[in-house]
């Protein structure tokens, strides 16, 4: 279904001319530093990591709201980093992202059902009568009667209901693929399952595949076929769900384990030194050296290639023995 090939985006720091002269280089934050993984038909895939570690915008990327550095993104075997405007509206009707802020990414001037009526025509779906009858039945689907919420305004829904609109907004095209950014992140912790639940239920029914961007391990457990650990724009490690929480290899993958208690079970406890580096000057070596306890010389100076086949990790000493 999707295949992203050594993507990059690094975006420049705002500098005067005089401070670019005077130092003799643009500097650059290296937001995605050189991703690759694929997705099958059907399939999620959490990305998880610390904020500030490039994953939403990977996400970006995928679905168009970014252009990548470099690299290439493969949706069905064909290569879409570099459509058209005109091939990239065609493409997202196919290709749809469920932003983590529900209000951010609704029009606060628009009622509720007129921003699924709105995605309907705009890719030629339905308009008119017929379009307002999908809209109605969406609204249905994700818990939201649409006799009672068609002609509400953004304010007037709590963070929970706003949720299910940007939901039913992406999934009324019907999409092959969902990016979902933190979709329950600034929810009520009392709704985050029937959100989940909701986004599984289609995920189901439409047999889309899914990435679903998270910081919260607990989560990704719940959701994921697989789980990729992202660190200062690399994946450190990706495998199978099951496999990456209860045998982990990669230092940084059992040290935001080690965060959860509940997935400590041996008593067994890594941690992470100090705080997380600099994205414009990124360690030498591995990049996750200087906060690993477990770094020797080779760390430093040499950058572990994310090997290993199904569960794969890009760590010189990997872990052995699991949590």
């Amino acid at each position: 279904m999707l295949r992203v090939e050594n993507l990059k985006k690094y975006f420049p720091v705002q500098k005067s001319v005089l401070e670019v002269l005077l130092s003799g280089r643009r500097d650059f934050v290296r937001a995605v530093d050189g991703v690759s993984f694929e997705m099958k038909q059907g399939e999620v895939l959490s990305l998880v990591g610390e904020s500030g570690c490039g994953k939403t915008t990977t996400g970006r990327i995928i679905v168009g709201l970014e252009r990548p550095t470099s690299g290439k993104i493969y949706f069905k075997d064909r290569e879409i980093t570099s459509l058209s405007e005109e091939e990239q509206r065609r493409m997202k009707r196919h290709i749809q992202m469920v932003f983590q802020d529900p209000y951010a990414s609704l029009n606060p001037r628009m009622k509720i059902g007129e921003h699924l009526v709105e995605s309907l025509t705009i890719h030629g779906i339905a308009e008119n009568d017929e379009a307002r009858e999908m809209a109605m039945s969406m609204l249905d689907r994700v818990g939201l009667p649409g006799e009672q919420f068609f002609n509400r305004m953004p304010y007037q829904l709590s963070g929970g209901q706003r949720q299910r609109v940007a939901i039913a907004r992406a999934m009324i095209l019907k999409p092959d693929f969902v990016v979902a950014d933190e979709p329950v992140s600034m929810i009520d912790v009392s709704l985050r399952a029937a959100i989940l639940d909701l986004l599984m239920s289609f995920r189901d029914e439409y047999n889309l595949s899914m990435l679903f961007i998270t910081h919260d391990l607990s989560v990704a457990r719940i959701v994921g076929d697989r789980i990729a650990v992202m660190y200062l724009g690399k994946i450190m490690e990706i495998g199978k769900t099951r496999e990456v929480i209860h045998n982990p290899r990669h230092p940084y993958t059992a040290a935001l384990l080690s965060s959860v208690p509940s997935f400590v079970k041996k008593g067994r406890k890594v941690e992470i030194i100090g705080d997380i580096a600099n994205p414009i000057d990124i360690p030498s070596g591995c990049r996750y050296h200087p906060r690993c306890p477990f770094a020797r010389e080779k760390c430093k100076k040499e950058e572990p290639e994310l090997e290993g086949g199904e569960h794969s990790f890009a760590c010189h000493y990997p872990l052995e023995g699991g949590f």
